[in-house]
């Protein structure tokens, strides 16, 4: 499946792959500052944004939309930048085709399987009847007993677009994400990576935790671990500077 994209600047390639239920403009304003070093690739991911959608939704198929869409673009290789999900796809990558792959950054996603932990946002947005929505704010309005998150919130409403006049819709395909959710949360298979890997966690999410380093650096031969404390899950977010920093001193270096 080729995938749509966005590209801010010129250079070697720097391909950032988004997580589950977000798409490219998430990381818009990063791609914008990143551009003064490098070609930046923004994709959405298949059932994400303005890419295709698909009742298959597994690591297998989204490493190989990645690697035909960057075939199509005439990429042969790249650094790489996956958050969550993303991260997923680019260490499935990383076993199957490794040659596209010059440096590797996995943002706060681990080798591990997880239990589900993604209800509250299911039930959020299974919750909105958008055949009675008439505007973006009444949508958050209704979002707000549900999730107390503002950020998180705002995550979800830049989903929301103007399929036609007057009737909202959500870029993602919520119903496969659902149905397919297992597949989102299973571990990585065993394989080594011995691409040069920088794995960046949030100190105050539990997706990376002390116990699970040791797995991560017996799979990924070349890789180093850092934890940036005053953030979560969203690392890239909620510590924006120190993030951007830390990116570009493992890639430039």
């Amino acid at each position: 499946m080729k995938l749509f994209h966005k590209e801010f600047g010129s250079g070697k390639p720097l391909i950032i792959l988004h997580g589950l239920f977000g798409f490219s403009d998430n990381w818009q304003s990063h791609a914008k500052h990143l551009s003064s070093y490098y070609r930046v690739i923004l994709f959405d991911l298949r059932n994400h944004g303005r890419s295709p959608w698909s009742d298959t939704h597994n690591y297998e198929v989204m490493a190989a939309d990645v690697a035909e869409s960057l075939k199509g673009l005439g990429v042969n290789h790249g650094n790489f930048i996956g958050h969550s999900m993303g991260g997923k796809i680019l260490m499935h990558l990383a076993l199957n085709d490794s040659s596209y792959i010059d440096k590797m950054i996995v943002v706060d996603m681990g080798i591990k399987s997880y239990p589900m932990h993604h209800q509250d946002v299911i039930n959020a947005i299974q919750s909105v009847n958008l055949e009675n929505i008439t505007a973006r704010s009444q949508v958050n309005e209704f979002l707000k007993p549900i999730l107390s998150d503002e950020g998180l919130r705002q995550f979800l409403l830049k989903n929301l677009y103007w399929k036609e006049k007057g009737v909202l819709a959500w870029r993602m395909n919520i119903e496969v994400l659902i149905d397919r959710m297992s597949d989102v949360l299973s571990a990585l298979p065993a394989g080594e990576v011995v691409k040069e890997t920088l794995f960046i966690r949030g100190g105050l999410s539990n997706y990376i935790l002390d116990e699970d380093i040791d797995a991560i650096d017996n799979q990924f031969l070349n890789s180093n671990i850092i934890t940036i404390d005053e953030a979560g899950h969203w690392v890239h977010s909620e510590a924006p500077e120190e993030f951007t920093q830390s990116i570009l001193s493992f890639l430039l270096r």
